[in-house]
Formats: structure tokens, C-alpha cells, sequence
């Protein structure tokens, strides 16, 4: 049970040192304010303009949601299709491991001439950023049924579709939930990139504005903003997970 506390408790610990440490080299050095601020000029930017990081936030949220029911949807669709046929898989997953591996930062400035500046390319690149992790999990999770198994439902007169349905796809979700919690936070990391270059709204463009005007505190604080909403979906898929799947986590519930 004490083991249990701690592990529940561990990250506000470690948080709470990290920012005490944080405080501590700021006021111990004398480190600017305009180069590192200090967790409490943070918090007092933070509360000073609140009503505009609420509006930004609120914008980088919704847009990035978007983006990522997006990429679920492509995602899914996708894996399966590369996981069920190994024809599909060889021709495939090769061409979409090159196009993860482009920059997607270099694709801002082509989809703002092609959709403008605005909501468009902010969901465009969420999606592009994120929908990889949720594709390659769920082809993993099909291609890798054993065969053995398959041979069995087959003899027992299942066929391909039933095999996939009934048995690769509940396989599939534990992988499923662990893209899940990836790539919502590379979606986030995606809109704030494209908002950075490619809006007037949004998180992004409040770093660059603060950034130009020397308020470090509030770029410092819109940032921990979005890390504190990738944080809180992370852990809602993790709530979903264990509530959906509690059959593939029961080796590590006793530990």
C-alpha cells in the first residue's frame, strides 16, 4: 500500500522539487528575468494575463483535437489495412516510414499557400504529426497475431475477416491506447509549430508575441499551458485504457 501511495505521488513530488530547484538557481544566481524566468515571474504573468492564455489555449486545444480525431480515423484505417495483408504491408509501410520521417514543420509554408493562413494548417499538421504512431501500433498489433491461433480459427471454420475482427482487433487495442497517449501530445506539439508561422490565434503565436517583447514569463507560461493539456489528455487515455483493457494490464496490477 505505501509502495502504491508513492507511486500515486511521485510525479507531484518530483514536480515540486523541480520547481523549488527552479526558484532556488533563479534567485540564487540572479539569472534575468528576460533570459530564464523564475517559476514565481511565471506564475505572475500567468495570473496578469490569464484571459488572453485562456482564449489562445482554448483555441490551440480545440483545433488540435481536430487534428487528431483526424488522425485517429486515417490511423486506424490504415493499420488496418497494412496489418491485415502482408501485400499491403510490404508495399505500404516502407513509403509511410519515408513520409514520417520528413520535417513536418516544412510543411507549414506549403499548406498555408494552399489553405491560408489560419485553422487549416494548424489541424494539417497536428494530423500529419500524429496519426503515424496510431497507424504502426494497430498494423503491429495485427500483423503480429501468432499463427498458431490463426491456424486454430481457421480449422474451427472462422474466416480471415472473423479471425480480424473478433480476435486482431481486441488484440490490437493495448496498442491501440499506447499510440493513443503518443500522439495526442506530438498533435499539440504539431499545432503550436504551425501556429508559431501560420496564425494569428493560438498558443504558438502567443510564444512569438511574448518572445518579441521580451515578456519570457508569459512565452514560459503558454508553454507550460500546453504541456499541462497534453499532460491531462495523456492521463484521460490512461484512465480509458485501464477501464477498456484491464485484461492486458492484470500481470502488472498485483505488482
Amino acid at each position: 500500500m505505501r509502495n502504491k501511495n508513492l507511486e500515486r505521488w511521485s510525479p507531484w513530488i518530483l514536480l515540486f522539487l523541480t520547481i523549488v530547484l527552479w526558484q532556488f538557481v533563479c534567485s540564487a544566481f540572479n539569472i534575468s528575468e528576460f533570459i530564464f524566468p523564475s517559476p514565481l515571474r511565471i506564475w505572475s504573468q500567468f495570473v496578469e494575463f490569464k484571459a488572453i492564455i485562456a482564449g489562445h489555449a482554448w483555441r490551440t486545444f480545440w483545433v488540435t483535437m481536430v487534428g487528431f480525431g483526424i488522425a485517429i480515423v486515417v490511423g486506424v484505417l490504415l493499420g488496418f489495412i497494412i496489418g491485415s495483408s502482408r501485400l499491403a504491408y510490404a508495399a505500404m509501410y516502407p513509403l509511410m516510414t519515408a513520409f514520417n520521417a520528413l520535417p513536418k514543420a516544412a510543411f507549414v509554408p506549403i499548406l498555408v499557400v494552399w489553405f491560408g493562413i489560419g485553422v487549416g494548417p494548424a489541424v494539417l499538421t497536428a494530423f500529419l504529426i500524429s496519426f503515424f504512431p496510431i497507424m504502426v501500433n494497430i498494423a503491429t498489433g495485427l500483423a503480429t497475431l501468432e499463427p498458431e491461433l490463426e491456424d486454430v480459427l481457421r480449422v474451427l471454420g472462422a474466416r480471415r475477416w472473423d479471425v480480424l475482427m473478433k480476435v486482431g482487433l481486441p488484440r490490437s487495442m493495448p496498442y491501440f491506447y499506447a499510440s493513443l497517449k503518443v500522439a495526442i501530445t506530438l498533435a499539440f506539439v504539431g499545432t503550436t509549430v504551425s501556429e508559431m508561422t501560420a496564425a494569428n490565434e493560438g498558443i504558438g503565436y502567443l510564444l512569438i508575441s511574448a518572445g518579441s517583447s521580451m515578456q519570457m514569463g508569459l512565452a514560459f507560461a503558454g508553454l507550460l499551458v500546453v504541456g499541462a493539456m497534453a499532460m491531462a489528455m495523456y492521463e484521460l487515455f490512461s484512465i480509458i485504457e485501464k477501464r477498456t483493457t484491464a485484461w492486458a494490464h492484470r500481470g502488472s496490477q498485483g505488482e
